[in-house]
């Protein structure tokens, strides 16, 4: 970890794009108190990575294999919540800020935020402030609260690649009538006319 003889603020940067994640580093290897000690290509190689290489900062794109930038936030949190986390996303989705923030993200920004901002952002969080993009603060705080439970989540998450109920059933260990009620208070909360709607409006707003 960074102490007052070292300025040098240790970075690890998750993105399963590799020239996304080469041009970040890059970048950011500019800055001379900022150093990109290592780079992952999957959510689930954060926490093993972030102890081996004593990190200060974690950079984490949300859309990653192995678990997203969320979930990865959230384990780190709990295992090392001396390291920093910053959230990236390409997609402004309202539900993903209010997720991070629940996560322990000390900052969200959205991707292509010039370079200069986004090693702004690693300082400042490192100083202890939180650094939210604006227009993205806005429109959350304008969308309101994820109306889904944890269940009717996990359920939309598995009904996602088309699995019957009997599947969703066998896979959740619940009943099909159990899954039916599930589905349809999804759908009525969401306002939609079936699952395949409810997913697609769940997605786009950020709260699957």
């Amino acid at each position: 970890m960074i102490t007052p003889n070292d300025t040098t603020i240790r970075v690890l940067l998750a993105e399963d794009q590799s020239m996304v994640r080469e041009a970040l580093a890059a970048l950011l290897g500019l800055e001379p108190d900022i150093e990109v000690v290592v780079q992952v290509a999957r959510g689930d190689e954060v926490l093993a990575a972030a102890r081996a290489h004593a990190v200060d900062v974690a950079l984490l794109d949300i859309e990653m294999p192995g678990c997203t930038g969320i979930e990865a936030a959230a384990r780190l949190h709990a295992a090392l919540p001396d390291v920093k986390l910053v959230v990236l996303t390409t997609f402004g989705r309202p539900g993903y800020l209010r997720s991070a923030m629940e996560a322990g993200a000390d900052a969200f920004l959205v991707k292509d935020a010039p370079a200069a901002q986004l090693a702004e952002a690693v300082r400042t969080v490192l100083r202890g402030e939180r650094v939210i993009d604006p227009a993205l603060a806005a429109a959350a705080l304008a969308e309101g609260a994820n109306p889904l439970t944890d269940r009717e989540r996990e359920i939309l998450r598995e009904a996602a690649d088309g699995r019957t109920n009997a599947e969703l059933a066998r896979a959740l260990h619940l009943s099909q009538g159990t899954i039916r009620n599930y589905l349809s208070t999804a759908i009525q909360k969401l306002a939609v006319r079936n699952r395949a709607e409810a997913v697609r409006a769940a997605r786009e707003k950020g709260w699957l």
